[in-house]
């Protein structure tokens, strides 16, 4: 049976997995470190039935060296990439983002980014195979595809790494137009049109657009993004259009041997008039596992296929020959960049020619379901692990295999005949009632919640008459249903759906004036949109109240429905393979919001479909998933442009002393030293024997004082101050510092007087470099020109492309809980914190607040260092204040309880920040307000008028 565990999370979603569970051996084992890439593969020498010990684990030898390049890249801070590429790192992985981006879809963005940018030497000894077209294509003038495939798990999130990868290459290429690294022509194709559909809000001019739903590029930068060329198209694109051979009819799906008279340069010009002519494209196969080349089956292979076997390897074979050698025409003609191909199972597929479940060679990043199940990042399956049966194994595992064995012989499926559908429903009904009792729970619990679309059960069946058959079964069809009412189709309440070719050609005898086109569009919107409440169509979506669908094998790639909770397998599953695919389909969470909350894990109850390479959870003492929260539009409202904040965006300060230096001493924010932050003092003991836990004070055995008296004597306090003084005058004009070290000198002295605090520590502790840096970075943003003395102000330096930003760039939905405005040109506030209510509503009280604006989106921020790092400072608001004569002030508002360290350097950056705006006189007069007491903001607020530049605590 599969492997259950107590608890299959073990991983923070938003940073590089640090366990997993190992149950190669049975038994899991949760092991520190993170699961090597790679995959399970049956030997062909043993049979298709069986147990994962009957798989053999394959280490991905070049993904896994990859990976730790790519993150010993990643700990360097990216040498080699551009600015605009290191600004869009920063941006995709700052923890204050409204819906952090997993690290799985920043790291498969990275190693492609890594592959593109990084210096060669970081490459050195890797070898990623070119996919080589056949000998007669290559005479041809065909080259080889440069592709580099991303394995990332169904709900991970691979269209966000799409429009990452997008955004970095269109945005470096509109700000570095020769560089032919980048590209601004994308091509995205996709094997059919529910996918082709989803992929859409890749375009930035999308309703729906990617980029502003995951916030992947600053809104500064969008109209920048929208110079780049998109065509979003399927496969079906490259199907030849040459004239039918004499006495052959002529037919939209062409032979993939003969392609005609049509040159490689007149099919570039069909099938990418979007592209205007574009060349040096950048490719991305969605789902592209069905781009391969197919190779020739073995004799023994043949033989083994049944005749429709035969049909369907045929057919994946012409649509994978049309997708590639469609690509390789593109490549002859206009030139492609490089192909990133993503996919949740890129092996290749039964009847391919290559071994099943062997991967893509060119496999570059691997983040698969075992480790998005292991990091909350997709619903938990759970599966069947015991029942009252008496059985060793619990009936509706393998659900397939125990019906086919409970059937007389007469109405067991065979090589020659399927399965009797009366008797595998009779067989089967027990585990759906079963399972469906779940879903009416689940119903329940949503329905109770006030949540506007039900869960949905997915009924996967062998083939079409057996699906017929249970959808009547379930949903009646103008009969009474037999599972459950709620699962009953009744007129005009249309809430089962079957969804199979048997299905369309019975509909389109029985509807008259309609053709079956019509009535095939109409049953995919349908699909399509289940568990949707938005859509481009007009009234609601025809997919919204759906709760139950039947369909023969898996649906369709790209059916993104969320509210999947229960799925039932009435089918043989032959392969890890297929049980991933399969459910895949209903692992997508219902609110990705909340990733990561371990109060907010989210399950899907599976029947029948027998996985064994992922840990899985128990099915009792379990609650159904919760219902997701409804999100809000924040934006910036036009009917209140007069409220519009504008802000300048500094990313540097001029500092050109040479004679005289200040620093206002009590204003730098204080150190504290203290055993809270470093241990000045140890107890040791000996250790006699095994001890489980962590080790205490009992037991036998001497005890020892340690601390670090010796070391304190060896680096003494003076030469501490000396070499502090001397790192900071380093940084000054390097002419002046012989004039300036005694200045320095000083001042460094003086901060060590009046702001270092210790709580039982001696002084001598600020050698250790977490209190040394701190000292270093704080006095260094503090020092400015003495400007009495003659010495040119502090002043900012100002981005280039854009300078200004302001209120009218915000612009995202939240589905935090959000609170209308009044004073403020953005239309909400949404509360991060339980103090963010209580400061609105005091900004709105205030008589004297002009306007304000949480920070929100509005990328503002401040560049700050710490302990050797530079860091961006979000302040919490921006509050327009008026003064007693009318002039106006600017505020930045940062609202804090506890202070780190950290949150010291912050305020520190930010009275620099202050200093050098008000020095350059053309972004308005402004000050930094620290407020610890929510409630006396009002007071702070007044104390701050008449006065600039004045921080308050």
């Amino acid at each position: 049976m599969s492997v259950a565990v107590d608890n299959p999370i073990v991983n923070n979603p938003f940073e590089e997995p640090a366990q997993y569970w190992d149950y190669s051996e049975g038994q899991p084992i949760l092991r520190d470190g993170r699961r090597p890439a790679g995959y399970y593969l049956r030997p062909r020498t043993r049979a298709v039935t069986g147990a994962l010990l009957e798989e053999e684990f394959v280490l991905l030898d070049g993904a896994n060296e990859i990976r730790q390049r790519v993150g010993a890249w990643r700990q360097r801070g990216y040498p080699g990439t551009t600015r605009l590429t290191r600004e869009l790192l920063a941006y995709w992985s700052r923890p204050e983002r409204e819906r952090r981006l997993f690290f799985c879809q920043r790291e498969a963005a990275e190693t492609i980014i890594w592959l593109v940018e990084a210096p060669a030497t970081e490459r050195m000894g890797l070898d990623i195979p070119v996919d080589l077209p056949s000998d007669e294509d290559r005479a041809r003038g065909h080259a080889g595809l440069r592709r580099y495939g991303c394995k990332m798990a169904t709900g991970a999130g691979k269209t966000a790494v799409m429009g990452m990868l997008i955004a970095w290459s269109v945005l470096n290429k509109v700000h570095y137009p020769q560089d032919r690294r980048f590209s601004d022509a994308i091509l995205v194709l996709t094997p059919n049109l529910t996918v082709k559909e989803h992929d859409e809000v890749l375009k930035p001019s999308h309703a729906q657009s990617i980029y502003d739903a995951l916030d992947l590029a600053p809104r500064s930068l969008m109209e920048a993004l929208g110079k780049g060329r998109y065509f979003i198209t399927n496969w079906h694109k490259f199907l030849p259009e040459d004239e039918p051979e004499p006495g052959e009819q002529a037919k939209g799906y062409r032979s993939v041997i003969r392609r005609g008279k049509e040159s490689d340069r007149a099919f570039a010009s069909r099938v990418l008039k979007d592209l205007a002519g574009k060349e040096n494209i950048l490719v991305f196969n969605d789902e592209a596992h069905h781009a391969y080349r197919p190779a020739p089956l073995a004799e023994d292979e043949l033989a083994g296929l049944s005749a429709e076997e035969r049909k369907e390897r045929k057919k994946e074979e012409e649509e994978a020959t049309v997708w590639v050698s469609g690509l390789d025409r593109i490549q002859a003609a206009r030139g492609l960049n490089f192909c990133v191909d993503l996919s949740a199972t890129p092996f290749y597929l039964k009847g391919s020619g290559h071994e099943e479940g062997r991967p893509l060679p060119w496999l570059v990043s691997d983040f698969g379901l075992v480790d998005a199940v292991e990091s909350g990042i997709v619903k938990i399956p759970r599966v069947p692990v015991d029942d009252n049966s008496g059985q060793p194994d619990p009936r509706y595992f393998r659900l397939w295999e125990n019906i086919m064995r409970s059937l007389p012989a007469s109405d067991r499926q065979t090589a020659r005949r399927i399965a009797k559908p009366e008797a595998v429903l009779r067989e089967a009904e027990p585990a759906l009632g079963t399972l469906a009792s779940e879903w009416k729970k689940t119903l329940e619990s949503f329905q109770k919640s006030g949540h506007p679309v039900p869960p949905v059960l997915i009924v996967v069946c062998d083939n079409t008459k057996l699906s017929k058959l249970l959808y009547e079964h379930i949903a009646g069809n103008g009969k009474q249903g037999k599972v459950l009412p709620e699962l009953e189709n009744k007129p005009g309440q249309e809430v089962a759906l079957r969804i199979d070719t048997a299905m369309l050609a019975e509909a389109e005898s029985r509807l008259e004036g309609e053709s079956r086109q019509d009535v095939g569009e109409r049953l995919r919107e349908a699909v399509r949109t289940v568990g949707k409440t938005e859509w481009e169509g007009e009234g609601d979506p025809p997919g919204k109240k759906i709760r139950c669908v039947v369909s023969v094998a898996m649906l369709t790639e790209g059916w993104d429905a969320q509210n999947v909770t229960q799925i039932l397998g009435l089918r043989a599953f032959q392969s890890q393979l297929l049980c991933e695919q399969v459910v895949g389909r209903g692992l997508r969470r219902t609110n990705y919001d909340e990733v990561g909350n371990p109060e907010a894990v989210e399950y899907v109850d599976v029947y029948g479909i027998p996985f064994e390479v992922i840990p899985v959870k128990k099915v009792s003492g379990s609650r159904p998933p919760a219902p997701p929260r409804i999100s809000t539009l924040v934006q910036a409202l036009k009917e209140r442009a007069k409220l519009k904040i504008e802000f300048p965006r500094v990313e540097g300060f001029i500092f050109d002393v040479r004679h005289r230096v200040k620093a206002d001493i009590g204003k730098i924010p204080p150190l504290f030293v203290d055993p809270s932050r470093e241990p000045t003092e140890v107890v040791v003991k000996d250790a006699v024997g095994y001890r489980v836990g962590r080790p205490d004070r009992l037991g036998p055995g001497r005890e020892v004082l340690h601390d670090r008296n010796p070391f304190h004597a060896t680096h003494r306090l003076q030469a501490t101050v000396f070499e502090i003084a001397a790192e900071i005058t380093s940084r000054l004009h390097q002419e002046a510092r012989r004039f300036l070290f005694p200045q320095v000198l000083e001042i460094v002295w003086q901060y060590l007087e009046d702001r270092v605090r210790l709580f039982e520590a001696p002084r001598e502790e600020i050698y250790l470099g977490k209190y040394k840096q701190i000292i270093i970075e704080r006095i260094s943003s503090a020092i400015e020109p003495d400007t009495e003395a003659g010495e040119p102000p502090l002043l900012p330096i100002i981005e280039r492309f854009r300078p200004v930003g302001s209120t009218s760039e915000v612009l995202f939905r939240t589905v935090r809980p959000c609170h209308g405005t009044r004073k403020s040109h953005v239309s909400h506030v949404a509360d991060h914190s339980k103090w963010e209510h209580t400061v609105a509503y005091y900004l709105e009280k205030s008589p004297h607040v002009v306007s304000y604006v949480k920070n929100d989106h509005l990328d503002f921020v401040i560049p700050y260092e710490f302990i050797g790092h530079r860091h961006n400072y979000l302040p919490d608001y921006l509050v327009l204040l008026r003064w007693e004569d009318g002039a106006l002030l600017n505020v930045i508002l940062e609202v804090k309880g506890f202070e780190s360290e950290q949150d010291r350097a912050k305020q520190a950056a930010a009275q620099r920040w202050v200093r050098a705006v008000n020095h350059h006189g053309g972004f308005g007069t402004w000050a930094l307000a620290v407020c610890r007491e929510p409630h006396k903001l009002e007071r702070l607020l007044d104390e701050l008028r008449g006065r600039a530049g004045v921080g308050a605590g």
